[in-house]
């Protein structure tokens, strides 16, 4: 039977901005006398409806409370300032909760910032003793593990050299070098692996994986990477604005939360044919792009398809018309360019619709403009990003986390078979 970890109940966390302590010595000193010898809670932190909670007032961390089981991983996901990184401090026991407390078993190391616990004016070799000595390790257990400490972090010719001379992303290699080979029960990681190249990041996911599922020990990760999370983690807590927005398993949470963050501009639609966009020859009625999900709260990844739908009111009566589909990744790289075959139309509505399949973009974020042509060759008007959106990663069982190369990422019919030996 497995037992609980890690024990996080109701924590918040509330600072004070623009001051250090109350303002006020009085409080300061009755904070300090009812806290310290008394063993009660804050008086002037108890909560949002106290008079001392003001505008100046912010709540990194708002009732938060879970628990974690032997073995389990936990990623923790949301947008910048959301109090990812104080939930880690607070379990770190680096910065002390307002409110709440968290109880744990064993022994935690934690990797929130780059170079972490390290001295600069040392070495790499000097700073790796220090570290284990940190968490826990005499010297001979930190000898054993130098060896593989160092080859792991694959900074050998620097091993003697100050790390104050050491790029971020050496720090970080050093630093997750030493924490995952010290054995400790516990890991938290915060969102600094960003800073290590492709290979490194797969090489510390590929460890942490190893960490939690061969070993049996408890893991908290932050990170930006869905992918990486939705790899690692079994279970993932969704927090917004301090509080906790979603706690399950990581794949739903995940989905809820790329399905609220996507930056969608999939619609427009224009009544009023004098406002709408054009000229006096074309003027657009509507745009839309449509995904085909599945199921609606999915969110839009590569495996979904997009069929882009558009009307227009022509002014012209018989015209040949076509109709150009460019597609641009946000860095204005055109994706494809591509034209509907020519038509005779009259003066009226005219629609179109072109389906972009499933398993043919890469992830990233995207826009698409249309251009209206009469015979093949001239332009009668141009509607620029008319419509934008985003495509998550997927990769299922694939356990490479780098960056997929190109723009596109077809799923193409390819082959490979065990052949007979030949003599």
């Amino acid at each position: 039977m497995s037992k609980t970890i890690i024990e996080v109940n109701n924590i918040s966390k509330l600072y004070k901005l623009g001051t250090i302590g109350s303002g006020s010595l009085k409080q300061d000193l009755s904070k300090w006398f009812k806290q310290s010898v008394l063993k009660k809670d804050d008086p002037y932190f108890a909560g949002e409806d106290t008079g001392y909670v003001d505008d100046q007032d912010l709540w990194a961390v708002k009732n938060v409370s879970f628990d974690l089981e032997q073995g389990e991983s936990l990623g923790i996901i949301g947008s910048n300032g959301s109090g990812k990184s104080t939930l880690l401090k607070i379990i770190s026991r680096i910065v002390q909760p307002t409110t709440g407390y968290v109880k744990g078993i064993g022994k935690i190391s934690s990797i929130l910032e780059v170079g972490t616990g390290f001295h600069s004016d040392l070495t790499g070799r000097e700073n790796i003793y220090i570290s284990g000595y940190t968490l826990g390790m005499n010297k001979d257990e930190v000898k054993k593990k130098f060896d593989e400490i160092v080859a792991f972090s694959g900074i050998e010719k620097f091993l003697d050299t100050p790390i104050k001379r050491y790029s971020s992303g050496m720090y970080v290699r050093l630093a997750f070098a030493v924490a995952a080979h010290l054995e400790p029960d516990i890991l938290i990681v915060d969102e600094v692996l960003a800073v290590g190249d492709a290979d490194f990041q797969k090489k510390c996911l590929g460890k942490m994986r190893e960490f939690s599922q061969t070993d049996g020990r408890t893991i908290l990760f932050v990170s930006h990477s869905m992918q990486s999370i939705n790899n690692l983690c079994s279970k993932a807590l969704w927090l917004q604005n301090g509080k906790m927005r979603e706690l399950g398993e990581s794949s739903a949470v995940v989905n809820k939360y790329l399905s609220s963050v996507q930056q969608l501009k999939l619609e427009q639609h224009w009544d009023d044919k004098a406002t709408a966009p054009g000229n006096e020859h074309i003027r657009f009625r509507k745009v839309e792009l449509v995904p085909m999900k599945s199921n609606p709260g999915d969110p839009l990844d590569i495996r979904t398809p997009l069929v882009l739908k558009f009307q227009f009111w022509n002014e012209t009566d018989n015209i040949s018309l076509s109709t150009g589909f460019h597609l641009f990744s946000y860095s204005g790289e055109c994706i494809f360019d591509i034209p509907s075959s020519p038509q005779k139309f009259n003066k009226g509505l005219i629609e179109g619709e072109c389906t972009i399949p499933g398993n043919f973009l890469n992830d990233g974020s995207y826009f698409i403009s249309l251009i209206v042509v009469k015979d093949t060759s001239v332009q009668l008007f141009y509607f620029e990003e008319c419509i934008s959106f985003d495509l998550e990663d997927y990769r299922g069982d694939i356990q490479w986390y780098g960056k997929w190369m190109g723009s596109v990422r077809p799923a193409l019919p390819f082959r490979m078979e065990q052949k007979e030996p030949e003599f």
